[in-house]
Parts: structure tokens; sequence; C-alpha cells
């Protein structure tokens, strides 16, 4: 779990990770072998030349030369060099040291046979070493460049400063290959919900080449179905009205009441479907989008009910703003209510926000209907009137014109048992 909350979500950021962390392992793995191996060579190196120095001075001041040792010490040796007469070494006054430099001053150290004493802590200043000779004490002054190589940490420099300079180019050339995928995928939601989206142009990778292609084939596809679809039903209603009118020319005409009764029935079913065809081809037809405040659109389509009898409650948690097509909205929302308003009493509204937009609740009392159906109502001309009675305005196409039009703009609506004890609509929508 503490994995997942630190590995990115983004594809660049995985990506990035995926290439940066074996750098970083690698780092770490040449650093670690450098200073067991390298590092410790040079600072054997190092300490050896220092030891070997100090021990012609320490041997020059045996021979009372003296002030020759100060001078070799001095311009050949790069150190400074002080004799304190009758000292002796004061063990406390220096700390145990720790580390490769100190472990190899040490062991160097031991082989001049004499008591010592180091100080390592000021290594910018030099290193003091103290050797006791006889009565007298030795304080050395080494400069911190004969016992100290600053190559290590160049090195190290250098490989930091090489595994940023690789981040930074591998950001710069990632960004540009998941670019297509990011259009890819802003083109795809527009297209989802319901905009006229344009076509994708090729570019990256030649797998996102093959997705992008693929994409834009399933577009064309889909929007040919759905142009056929509509210009299919659009042109259905239309050729039907014109034998309607004869029959109803024709109906005017007979005496026969009985027969003229049910053929009149007959004829309102068949106009009352025709209308609600027109209306699912009304649907289908491009509208522009416009910025809408929805609980005002709500509001305006309540106020517009003629609701004497029925009871309606709006409670409005959230203030909410979007983008819609209103004549489409309406009209999803305006076939759930006028159902509500045709079988119950009351209705309660409900709109508020969650973390993938907006909801909009629609609860009645009415009959409702069973869990087996909650699918089947979506359904193009199904309807649960066992008479089947087109003059009701049941055509069967209402809330599959309401799905459509509201998984159009990428919202989804599914049904539920309300509180009321009738139906429940869930409509969820993008802000």
């Amino acid at each position: 779990m503490i994995l997942k909350k630190i590995i990115p979500l983004s594809l660049l950021g995985r990506s990035i990770i995926i290439m940066f962390v074996p750098i970083i392992i690698l780092v770490l793995i040449t650093s670690s072998v450098f200073y067991q191996t390298s590092w410790n060579i040079i600072s054997k190196r190092l300490t050896e030349s220092v030891v070997a120095d100090i021990n012609v001075i320490v041997k020059l001041i045996d021979q009372n030369l003296e002030h020759e040792a100060i001078k070799i010490a001095k311009e050949d040796f790069k150190m400074k060099i002080n004799i304190q007469n009758n000292s002796i070494i004061n063990n406390t006054a220096f700390k145990e040291q720790r580390g490769i430099l100190s472990n190899r001053l040490k062991q160097g150290l031991i082989n001049l046979k004499k008591p010592f004493v180091y100080d390592l802590s000021n290594i910018d200043n030099g290193v003091m070493i103290v050797i006791q000779l006889d009565n007298n004490l030795l304080i050395i002054n080494v400069d911190k460049d004969r016992l100290y190589s600053e190559t290590a940490f160049v090195f190290l420099l250098w490989m930091i400063f090489a595994s940023v300079i690789l981040l930074f180019f591998s950001y710069f050339f990632m960004n540009k290959q998941i670019r297509p995928l990011k259009r890819l995928a802003i083109i795809a939601e527009t297209f989802g919900r319901g905009l006229d989206a344009p076509e994708l142009k090729s570019s990256g990778a030649e797998e996102i080449r093959q997705t992008t292609k693929a994409f834009n084939q399933m577009r064309t596809r889909i929007k040919r179905f759905l142009k056929q679809r509509t210009d299919m039903l659009a042109g259905v209603s239309h050729d039907l009205r014109t034998p309607l009118t004869r029959m109803k020319l024709q109906l005017s005409l007979l005496k026969d009441e009985k027969a003229k009764t049910e053929l009149e029935l007959d004829i309102n079913e068949m106009t009352a479907m025709l209308d609600s065809y027109v209306s699912f081809v009304r649907s289908e037809t491009p509208e522009p989008i416009e910025n809408i405040n929805l609980n005002k659109f709500l509001k305006e389509i309540i106020k517009n009910l003629d609701n004497k009898n029925f009871e309606i409650k709006f409670d409005e948690r959230n203030i909410i703003k979007t983008s819609a097509r209103p004549l489409q909205l309406k009209r999803a929302f305006q076939n759930i209510i006028d159902n509500s308003i045709r079988y119950s009493n009351k209705l309660n509204i409900q709109i508020f926000t969650n973390n993938e937009g907006c909801v909009i609740t629609l609860e009645d009392d009415g009959p409702g209907v069973t869990d087996k159906n909650y699918e089947d109502v979506f359904k193009p001309f199904f309807t649960l009137d066992p008479s089947r009675n087109k003059l009701k305005g049941e055509s069967g196409l209402g809330l599959s014109i309401t799905r459509d039009i509201i998984r159009s703009h990428g919202g989804d609506i599914k049904l539920e048992k309300s509180s009321l004890g009738g139906l429940k609509s869930v409509i969820q929508l993008p802000i």
C-alpha cells in the first residue's frame, strides 16, 4: 500500500522512475565500490608518503639539524613543524578519529615506533600530528593536499551531475512521446461526451500511431452508424405521415361508427408513436454547447409544469454550473418528470456534487419498477403497460432517449428503489 502511494499515477512519472531508479542504484553501487577500493588505495599511498617525509624530519632532528629540518619541511614537504622542549604528549587532548584516512594514517605512524597523536577534526586547515621525541614534542601541521584527494568527490559530483542531466533529457523526450497519448485521451473524452471531436493526427512512437489510427477508424465508423440510424428513422417517420393523413381523410367518410372509432384509436396510436420517433431523431441532431446553471435550469423546467395536483420538492445542496446542450438536456429531464407526473403524486428532486461531478436524483411515490426491469425500461419500444396503450404517451422511447442524451453529455443514469416507495432515478453528469 505504501509503495502504491509513492509511485506516481501518470505514465510520464512512472517512465522516469523506471529509467532513473537503475541509475541511482548504479551510482550507489559505484560509490560504495569506489570508497572501498580506490579511496582506500589512494589514502594508503598518501599517508605512506607523508610518514616517509616525517621519518626524514625525525632523523634530521635526531642529528641536531633542526634548522635544516624546518626548512625542508616547509619548502619540500608542505609541512610546518614546531618543537616544544621538555613536553609530554597529552593523549586526552585529541579525540579518537575514525574513517579510512584515520586508519591509514595510524598504520603509517606506527612504523615510526614513537608515541604519537593526530587530529583530523579541522582538515581544511591541515592535519596536526604530534610525535614524542625523547623529552621533546614534534608538532607537525601537514597541508591537507598531502593527505586528502578531492578527486573522489569530483568523480561523485560528475556522476550526480550526469544523472541529473540524464533525468532532464529523459523527462524532455518522454514528455514528447506521451503528448500524443494526452491528446488521444482529450479527443476520446470529447467524442465520448457527444461533441464533434476532430480527427487525431498520428504522431509519436509506432504503437501510439497504431492506437491513433484505430481510434480515428472507430470514430468514423461510429459517426457513420449514428448518421445512418438517424437518417433512416427520420425517413421512416416522414414517409409514414403521408399514408396516415390519407387514412384520416378516408376515415372521415366512413359511416360505420364502431369501425370508425376503432380505426381512430389505431391512427392516433400510430401518430403518437411517430411523434416519439421524431423526438428521438431531434435528440440526435447536433446542438451547440452552452454554459448553464443547472439549478436554475431545473427550476425553469419545474416552473413550466402543470403541477396543481402534484407535489414537487427541490433540494439544492450545491450550486452547479456546467456546459450542456440545453434543449436535449431539458428533454431528458422532462421525460423522467413526465413519467413521475403520470404515475405518482409526489416527486423529490435533489442536486449535489461528488468526486465525479454532479448528481441529480428524482424520487417519486408511484408504483415503481421491479429490479429485473431496471435495464429493460431503457430499451427502445419497451413498455411495462400490458395493453401497450400508446395513447398514454408510452411509445417506449422516453427513457431510451433520456439515457442517450445523458450519456452523450458524458454522464449516466441508473434506477433504484425510492425512499418514497416508487422509483428513484440517479443521474450523474460531469461538471
